[in-house]
């Protein structure tokens, strides 16, 4: 069963859309983990458990809170453990795309200076989750477009 994998790629035997998210899903761990890292966290004194009102920022531009970390977290370990198959892999690259460009337009309508912020986020992190949802979707579709094809 593992030999019909390595048909799909010789060198490591994963399947391109398996290695797409695998590295994606090590990013939001790397951004999960540098959240808490005083001074790639910016004002990491401030820094919230969630809302509005926390002033940490991760790199000095994107805002965070533990319970943003806690997600970038929880996204990552969901991207490696789906990461295991082309099925699981595929799903979270476009479910998480489509997750992504769900909090875009949820930080579009919201006013950042309100509870409803509890995540929370800000122009910066729009514009992150918009190209984040869009290249997730890229590349669950991109990376699989030859399997639909059989």
């Amino acid at each position: 069963m593992a030999h019909s994998r390595a048909r799909h790629n010789p060198a490591d035997g994963r399947a391109p859309v398996r290695r797409a998210a695998t590295a994606v899903a090590v990013v939001f761990l790397l951004v999960g983990v540098l959240g808490f890292v005083p001074g790639i966290t910016s004002n990491f004194g401030d820094l919230r458990f969630a809302g509005h009102d926390s002033e940490s920022k991760l790199l000095g531009l994107f805002q965070v809170s533990v319970l943003h970390n806690i997600i970038h977290l929880l996204f990552g370990v969901a991207g490696l453990l789906l990461a295991r198959t082309v099925t699981g892999a595929r799903t979270f690259l476009v479910g998480g795309g489509a997750i992504y460009l769900v909090l875009w337009l949820y930080g579009l309508v919201i006013d950042h200076d309100s509870a409803a912020n509890f995540i929370p986020v800000n122009n910066a992190d729009n514009w992150l989750h918009l190209f984040l949802g869009l290249g997730m979707i890229a590349l669950g579709i991109l990376t699989t477009r030859d399997r639909t094809r059989r």
